[in-house]
């Protein structure tokens, strides 16, 4: 499929990102990385997103930290340099940031082609990302996904429980089975912030699938699970953008 190396200018400065796919292909999706930067493998997750039909934006989240990276998702946790490293860049960009960024990442897809509604899906630090920008610009998004994300019930006001009200779109949230960053409670919690909003939801647990097992680079990737989440993901964005 083919990519476009970009430039996206957003209020804080200029964001690189990739864009996967040719021509008006009606509805755009936004894919929110996880901690390890724009890669390789994220790159080959956009492109078979893109083999379905829609133009896909893969952008920097954590472009305001300058150069970096990419890390290696096999070890960059578990390397003390490294993780001070991704640390100090996921608590420099916060929600509201990457909610300000995502009115810059809308209009590129609309200046890229795409028409009508939206949708974003995001992975580990994304999957809040993903499910915060439908609470931010609910006259676009209408679809949202999130897979093995953290933190979505946090007790905090920037958390996607807490934007439940927020949200006009279809909401899909796969969670890993084993995952700490995402405990059962906060699934709960979750699950009754978008009830009460009367959002339309599925929340799903991978049972026995890690924290980043839908992401091929990581080091607890699982292709079945992966594939599971493959389904999942084609069927929710067929049925909420095209259905």
């Amino acid at each position: 499929m083919t990519k476009s190396n970009i430039e996206i200018r957003t209020r804080d400065g200029v964001a690189k990102a990739g864009l996967f796919g040719t021509g008006p292909n009606g509805c755009g999706v936004i894919l929110y990385m996880d901690a390890f930067g724009p890669r390789a493998a994220l790159d080959a997750m956009a492109s078979r997103l893109a083999g379905q039909g829609y133009l896909v934006l893969v952008p920097d989240l954590l472009y305001r930290s300058g150069p970096y990276g990419p890390y290696d998702a096999k070890t960059a946790f578990s390397e003390e340099k490294t993780r001070g490293e991704l640390m100090a860049m996921i608590s420099g960009t916060t929600q509201a940031m990457s909610q300000r960024d995502t009115a810059a990442f809308v209009e590129a897809l609309d200046s890229a082609g795409a028409r009508g509604p939206i949708g974003t899906v995001g992975y580990c630090m994304g999957g809040a990302r993903a499910l915060n920008a439908a609470a931010a610009f609910p006259e676009r998004i209408a679809a949202a996904a999130s897979f093995h994300g953290g933190h979505l019930a946090a007790d905090t006001p920037d958390s996607p429980a807490s934007n439940a009200a927020k949200i006009k779109a279809r909401v899909y949230v796969g969670v890993a089975g084993i995952d700490q960053s995402f405990p059962p409670e906060q699934s709960g919690r979750l699950a009754e912030a978008l009830r009460r909003a009367e959002v339309d939801h599925i929340i799903e647990n991978y049972v026995g699938m890690r924290h980043g097992w839908a992401v091929p680079d990581h080091g607890v990737f699982d292709a079945d699970g992966a594939e599971r989440h493959w389904r999942r993901l084609t069927t929710f964005f067929g049925e909420a953008l095209r259905g």
